[in-house]
């Protein structure tokens, strides 16, 4: 593991060996007797660094770990399409966590992510002790088309996205207050336009793997410890309705944050960090 450079004391860069890839780390904060909170980013396409705004108030006193998914932002690219399966994302994750010797962690999944970690309570519960699901879905993407359908505001956003022909990358899509839209697609530019290896293509053509087998809802009922559903109240990625099935169907908490999208941990970072600092005490 070759150390980055020690940025004011709370932000740490290294790059950690997991067997066959390297992996990219970000760790925020410092280590304390609490569980660290480990991360799993969304996309998968660019790596973890969109979802900075929103951990950055939460390490003010917990240590949060993000790490860009093999294939994405500074981790090991160039792999093969066998090697870009959403179980060697579990596995690298399972042993990222041994590599750094955080023992039992707490974690969250975000969007994409958030399928990530239902796969990675399935296969190592005994490593999480909380759970957060952060703007996601455990259900078929085929499952939001119905909530969109009549949405007048997400068709009118959506031909706004389509005249850009992708100049925006979803930023009026993804933030619901139009005036901080610009901010979000400045981050992303921030981060670069390489989408990594991962591809939307490759998913409909059946190239990837599901990121769980099984009943999701069985999983997480078997899971059995705490779960945070953390949702906006207008997210266009995963509609909040899908949000209140998992919750009716799963013992957890549920929160939605009003007045934000899929990025609401972009609009409304403090309140956002907030309930998850409440959550994991």
């Amino acid at each position: 593991m070759s150390e980055g450079p020690d940025i004011l004391g709370c932000m740490r860069d290294s790059f950690v060996d997991a067997g066959d890839v390297t992996l990219f780390v970000r760790e925020l904060g410092q280590r304390s007797e609490k569980p660290s909170l480990v991360v799993m980013h969304g996309g998968p396409d660019v790596g973890h660094g969109y979802l900075l705004p929103g951990f950055e108030p939460l390490a003010r006193d917990h240590h949060v770990v993000l790490f860009d998914f093999r294939g994405c932002g500074r981790s090991s690219r160039g792999l093969s399409d066998d090697e870009l399966q959403p179980e060697y994302v579990v596995r690298d994750t399972h042993r990222l966590i041994e590599r750094l010797n955080l023992g039992q962690v707490d974690l969250l999944g975000f969007s994409t992510g958030g399928r990530a970690a239902i796969g990675f309570v399935d296969k190592h519960p005994e490593q999480v002790r909380r759970l957060v699901l952060a703007s996601t879905s455990a259900y078929p993407s085929a499952d939001n088309a119905p909530y969109l359908a009549n949405w007048d505001e997400y068709h009118r956003r959506q031909r706004v996205e389509n005249q850009a022909h992708g100049a925006l990358r979803n930023s009026t899509l993804f933030v619901w207050d139009l005036d901080l839209a610009p901010a979000y697609l400045k981050l992303l530019n921030s981060l670069g336009t390489d989408l990594g290896d991962w591809s939307e293509e490759r998913a409909i053509k059946g190239l990837t793997h599901p990121w769980f087998h099984g009943d999701p809802e069985n999983i997480l009922r078997t899971f059995n410890k705490p779960i945070l559903i953390l949702h906006g109240e207008y997210d266009m990625g995963f509609p909040v309705q899908l949000a209140h099935r998992l919750h009716t169907a799963v013992p957890s908490d549920l929160i939605v944050i009003p007045n934000t999208a899929h990025m609401s941990h972009f609009e409304k970072p403090e309140l956002w960090s907030n309930h998850i600092r409440g959550f994991l005490a």
